[in-house]
């Protein structure tokens, strides 16, 4: 008697489902994308409870007849993919025809759709249609899902509590405005609105509606392309950092994306401008051929492969890199636009009635003020371009003469506050200096640029240096010994675990030069993966470290002139190599608030 046997279809579903449906967010993420796909310029989704009991997304696409609406609810029926080929150039979100079956096997779903011509509603419970009927003409489809994984416990205890719920759905639906601003996005949950997009095409309005005024103040919009990629979308400035990866939204082709490879050229690309542990908020669209790339990797669709990484990478790293080195990127201290999610003001000529008034309220003051930053922004972009400009600065419509200015004026010292911090002053208004991490960056260019370009300036020590190491340290030091050659030491084994360094290179910070080689020998050994960019990275900002002003350091004011000089020739001033910030200002304006001569 044969043993194997065709898993039966409600069965088949249930197993897919726990690889589609994990969580209340995938149900959204699916229907979501369905949506799309049906060209849809309007979708609602409403939930109660988070999702857990019930999920209905809305939407005013082409719809479905009868037969399709049907047919949908089997095992990989799609009408995205007929032919083999086409799984080379998938151009819609959806395409393995497994979302719908999955989802209804493990809930109770209604499905409501009408291509405008006839109306169908389908009622299917656990896998099993219940019933077929005519429907209501209204242009689109409506999908309500209730009891989510109701008969499948294990799944329903794995569930978060609702708020979890409530965050994965949120942070999947601003995803998806940011990816399509053409479209007209309204979350609720328990009636409650969360998200209400326009649908407006405006990239910077979702970001608004998403991140509030604050941070949308501080986007950066890039745009470049090669023959493989296009590259658009919005970048932050370094000072609304945040401490996990979660801003950084990619998407691809229309598809949000989670490439840990990505994230990290980002990262990459804001070297020095971010501590390590800091990242930007950044939206990025990448637009390629699909034959450039495989979304066929896990059933969520939310990982994909690339061909030709290495020309992406190439190009996200010079357009965020050029981006960033063009713009002055001084925080202003003041409180009103540094704290992210701020107040904005509303005229004090009324008492609002209820919390729904004043909330309408803060809203339309702060879109108004919204508008008046598109227009300043849109205006600066239409700047005449000068035919002696570089294509960077056609592509970003600023004049030539914009980029030949210094990214810091002149600023004059007036003193030094606990001797660590210079204050400085220009008709702009009143900036504060840290001497340490100003000094800093100073040497670490210089290093940088001795250990890019080395040039061999040696000079012999009266007194060798001998430096001893256990047997583990010294092996891996012994394999190694080139890179300090190559940076102009000399140096000779003396007995089996030390060594002796008789020749020094001239930059070599003086009377700090044995710290500052134990610590390259340091890196040296505890390098997991050796990187050379990053190797002379580290190099440059410990060497610059130990031989900056430290903190309580009094110096003079010639010597804060010369310091605030110096920064100002940097090719980044505006932070150490550690990616904290070397100078905050307080404009004259913020000035003549806090002291309400302005009001």
């Amino acid at each position: 008697m044969s043993k194997i046997e065709i898993m039966d279809e409600v069965l088949a579903n249930k197993i897919a489902a726990g690889e589609v449906v994990e969580r209340c967010m995938n149900v959204v993420k699916e229907l979501v994308e369905n949506a799309i796909d049906a060209s849809s310029t309007e979708i609602h989704v409403d939930l109660i409870d988070s999702g857990i009991k019930e999920i209905k997304v809305t939407d005013n696409g082409i719809g479905m007849d009868k037969e399709d609406a049907c047919l949908a609810f089997s095992r990989h029926a799609t009408s995205k993919l007929k032919k083999i080929d086409d799984l080379f150039h998938i151009d819609s979100l959806g395409f393995r025809g497994e979302a719908l079956p999955s989802i209804a096997s493990v809930s109770d779903v209604t499905l409501k759709t009408s291509n405008g011509e006839i109306g169908t509603e389908i009622h299917i419970s656990g896998g099993k249609i219940l019933s077929v009927e005519n429907g209501e003409l209204r242009q689109g489809t409506s999908v309500l899902v209730k009891d989510l994984f109701y008969n499948t416990p294990v799944r329903l205890k794995y569930l978060k509590n609702l708020y979890t719920e409530l965050s994965h759905i949120s942070e999947y639906i601003h995803k998806m405005a940011l990816s399509y601003p053409n479209i007209k996005f309204v979350l609720t949950n328990n009636e409650k609105v969360l998200l209400n997009t326009d649908g407006s095409n405006r990239l910077l309005k979702v970001i608004h509606d998403i991140y509030g005024l604050s941070v949308t103040k501080k986007m950066i919009e890039i745009h470049e392309e090669n023959e493989d990629y296009e590259v658009f979308g919005y970048i932050s400035y370094p000072e609304i950092a945040k401490s996990n990866k979660n801003r950084i939204t990619l998407l691809v082709n229309g598809r949000y994306i989670k490439n840990n490879e990505i994230i990290r050229i980002i990262a990459d690309s804001y070297h020095t401008y971010l501590p390590p542990d800091k990242y930007p908020i950044v939206i990025l669209k990448i637009e390629v051929d699909p034959i450039l790339i495989d979304v066929n990797v896990h059933p969520t669709k939310m990982d994909i492969k690339f061909s030709k990484m290495d020309t992406l990478k190439s190009l996200l790293n010079e357009t965020i890199k050029k981006k960033l080195e063009h713009l002055t990127l001084i925080p202003d201290a003041s409180l009103e636009t540094t704290v992210i999610g701020q107040e904005t003001k509303i005229s004090t000529n009324y008492t609002p009635k209820s919390y729904e008034e004043f909330d309408a309220k803060k809203k339309e003051a702060e879109f108004q003020e919204f508008e008046k930053m598109t227009l300043d922004f849109e205006n600066k972009k239409t700047y005449e371009v000068s035919e002696n400009s570089t294509d960077f600065e056609k592509s970003t419509g600023f004049e030539k003469q914009e980029r030949e200015e210094v990214r810091i004026k002149k600023m004059y010292p007036v003193g030094l506050v606990h001797g660590t911090y210079i204050i400085a002053e220009n008709e702009d208004g009143m900036y504060i200096i840290d001497q340490h991490a100003a000094n800093e960056r100073i040497n670490y260019e210089y290093y940088l640029e001795q250990l890019s370009n080395p040039k061999k300036i040696q000079v012999d020590l009266l007194i060798p240096i001998s430096l001893e190491f256990p047997t583990e340290e010294y092996v891996i030091l012994k394999q190694n010994f080139y890179l300090l050659e190559d940076m102009g030491f000399i140096l000779e084994e003396f007995g089996f675990q030390t060594i002796v360094i008789r020749t020094i290179p001239i930059w070599l910070p003086k009377g700090n030069e044995e710290r500052a080689i134990q610590k390259i020998i340091e890196i040296i050994i505890d390098k997991e993966s050796f990187d050379m960019k990053r190797f002379v990275h580290m190099v440059a900002a410990t060497v610059a470290c130990k031989a900056s002003i430290k903190a309580n350091d009094h110096i003079e004011k010639k010597d804060m002139e010369v310091l605030l000089e110096r920064l100002s020739n940097c090719q980044n001033p505006f932070t150490c190599p550690h990616g904290r910030p070397t100078i905050i200002t307080y404009s004259k304006y913020d000035l003549e608030k806090l002291f309400k001569r302005s009001m």
